[in-house]
């Protein structure tokens, strides 16, 4: 029991001096490195040659896109890694040990930066870096990055954008400072390994270019990481579009009301007014930019301009059908042309409205009254009376073939009224067909794309 407790005691005591010991090697060996160490100069024995960066980034998600102030904000993983020849050690010294974190506030460190970043966002702060034996220094950091993007919002909400991240040095030009990729372009192209791919965007590819621009008198080098993101159009399809395309739908229904009723021209003024009210609604979720119209503020107009359309056709034919009013008689031109030759062109059939049965037998029967009046008087002298009787027999008859006539001109009017009507709607049927089919198309285009 005494040997038991000996040896665990011996082997505690052990394991705390190790502990001593490496911890003990690694403040000797931050010491060893950090001794006479002048962060404030590019770490090369030689000043001419250039130190080279390799840098490399990971995106994390996409957390938003300001089409208004044309901003994009990135979570990205930024990984960059260069030679440092005063940071070096042989790892027999220092108990085999390859590799140690030492504050980034005590080396030297690249002034590479994001050349389009507006805000840093909620970035953290990474105070430690990494220093292998050889001298390799890995400084590997979360960055929220808020950038300047060109965004092209004509397809919203079918809309593809690329924004970039450009990377380049502050001060030092090539002859000091160059960068390069850590991995290859491709493996940047498709890395989507930790991406949050569940938002309102998808990422497409990263792609990389390796670029040289001239400042005054000396050339410095950039990486520019074109992020090339697609936004998922389910929401707005469903919330916007198909709203908007069941309302002229309904609108068009409306057509089969009897155009001679009010009841159309209150059916299609409540749709035109609900239409109103969604626009007011979806106003807010729509793009604000001066850069150009979208695409979809244009789908909205046009069909709000049929919705216009179709209410002023109503209202067309209703005045049509009440033009009897004002011109009883239906000139010959418009009848040949309406009645006879667009039904024969457009296939349209022409139900022909005759009076009422009431109204013709009560002509008839005047005519047959007075017929008889007239024979039974016309045997008899002349005198006043029997001029009377003449008179007003001859004045019922005008009054009953005057009634037959308006009575056929009301008809023709609602004739007339009937062919526009179907012909109008077909027209307008076509127009909101091949409106819709451009639409479909366009999206099918940019599916593939």
């Amino acid at each position: 029991m005494a040997t038991t407790i000996l040896l665990n005691f011996t082997s505690i005591v052990h394991g705390n001096w190790s502990v001593k010991m490496n911890n003990s090697t690694l403040r000797s060996l931050s010491d060893y490195l950090l001794k006479d160490y002048e962060m404030g100069v590019r770490p090369v024995k030689d000043w001419r040659k250039a130190t080279t960066v390799y840098i490399d980034i990971v995106i994390y998600a996409i957390l938003g896109v300001d089409e208004k102030n044309q901003l994009m904000t990135t979570c990205l993983w930024y990984t960059q890694s260069w030679t440092d020849e005063f940071l070096s050690w042989d790892t027999e010294m220092f108990e085999n040990i390859k590799q140690i974190s030492v504050p980034s506030k005590k080396v030297w460190t690249p002034d590479i930066v994001i050349q389009n970043l507006v805000d840093t966002g909620k970035s953290s702060e990474i105070p430690y870096i990494y220093i292998n034996h050889e001298g390799r220094v890995i400084d590997s950091k979360p960055i929220q990055a808020v950038t300047t993007c060109s965004l092209n919002i004509y397809y919203f909400p079918f809309d593809v954008q690329t924004c970039k991240l450009t990377f380049s040095t502050w001060i030092h030009s090539i002859d000091y400072l160059n960068i390069s990729l850590i991995r290859s372009a491709e493996e940047v192209k498709k890395d989507q390994r930790v991406f949050l791919n569940n938002g309102e965007w998808e990422l497409l590819n990263v792609l990389s270019k390796y670029n040289l621009f001239k400042d005054t008198e000396e050339h410095f080098a950039e990486l520019i990481f074109t992020l090339v993101i697609k936004r998922r159009p389910l929401f707005y399809v469903v919330n916007l579009l198909l709203p908007s395309a069941f309302l002229v739908a309904l609108d068009s229904v409306g057509f089969y009301l009897p155009p001679e009723s009010g009841e159309r021209i209150s059916f299609k003024t409540t749709v035109l007014l609900g239409y109103s009210v969604f626009l007011i609604i979806v106003s807010e979720q729509l793009p604000v930019t001066s850069k150009g119209t979208p695409l979809i503020e244009i789908y909205f107009i046009v069909c709000m301009a049929l919705l216009v359309i179709s209410l002023a056709e109503s209202i067309f034919i209703l005045q049509i059908i009440h033009k009897q009013n004002r011109q009883p008689k239906v000139p010959e031109w418009i009848k040949s042309f309406v009645l006879e030759k667009m039904p024969a062109l457009l296939c349209i059939k022409v139900n022909k409205i005759r009076p009422s049965k009431q109204l013709v037998e009560y002509n008839n029967e005047n005519m047959s009254d007075s017929r008889d009046t007239v024979r039974t008087i016309l045997p008899k002298r002349e005198d006043s009376e029997f001029l009377s009787g003449i008179l007003k027999e001859v004045l019922l008859i005008r009054k009953g073939v005057e009634k037959i006539n308006n009575v056929d001109a009301a008809n023709e009017w609602l004739e007339i009224a009937y062919v526009l009507d179907v012909v109008l709607f077909r027209i307008y049927l076509l127009a909101v067909l091949a409106y819709f089919l451009c639409l479909i198309m366009m999206w099918c285009k940019w599916h593939q794309t």
